[in-house]
């Protein structure tokens, strides 16, 4: 398979908890604000994402407050994916990069978008938001991630490059 080399990349923050990301991770794709087309929309193939999870489990659980996931985004378009009967989330194929957690709390002061202000977590509050490469590069550094897994080369899914649209999956 051709490598793509990415002129243009953006970077994401994905809020969802933790026992979200592990079978988001597991099953290979970013869904963002409970499966909401417009969300995952924006995201375009080479894109890359974090995840922060605010606890382990939704609406429950201890909190967790770290970042707990990063990885790229594969696809072009989104896909439906059949969850359950009647929910139908909108997804990417996503390529998750080997990492381990990392807290939130000894990044907050050098995080653009934390920095001086004692109500960091109302950042959070959106659900999912764009961030600049530096700061993607301070949390991918604290999660362990090697630097060469962020470079702008990277494989597409081969569903991408077959279908070039959306894809659904049963």
């Amino acid at each position: 398979m051709a490598l793509v080399k990415v002129t243009h990349k953006s970077h994401w923050v994905g809020v969802a908890s933790h026992d979200h990301v592990l079978g988001a991770v597991q099953g290979g794709f970013c869904q963002l604000g409970h499966g909401k087309e417009a969300l995952v929309r924006r995201l375009k193939a080479g894109d890359l994402i974090v995840f922060y999870s605010p606890r382990e489990l939704m609406g429950s659980g201890p909190v967790l407050q770290a970042f707990t996931a990063a990885g790229r985004i594969l696809d072009e378009f989104p896909y439906e994916a059949e969850q359950s009967a009647g929910f139908r989330p909108y997804r990417r194929r996503t390529k998750f990069f080997k990492s381990r957690q990392a807290p939130v709390q000894p990044l907050l002061q050098e995080l653009t978008f934390t920095q001086g202000t004692e109500s960091w977590g109302l950042a959070f509050r959106r659900g999912d938001f764009r961030i600049t490469a530096d700061d993607f590069k301070r949390i991918a550094k604290a999660m362990s991630i090697k630097s060469e897994d962020l470079s702008s080369t990277f494989a597409p899914s081969n569903r991408a490059i077959e279908n070039g649209h959306s894809n659904r999956s049963s």
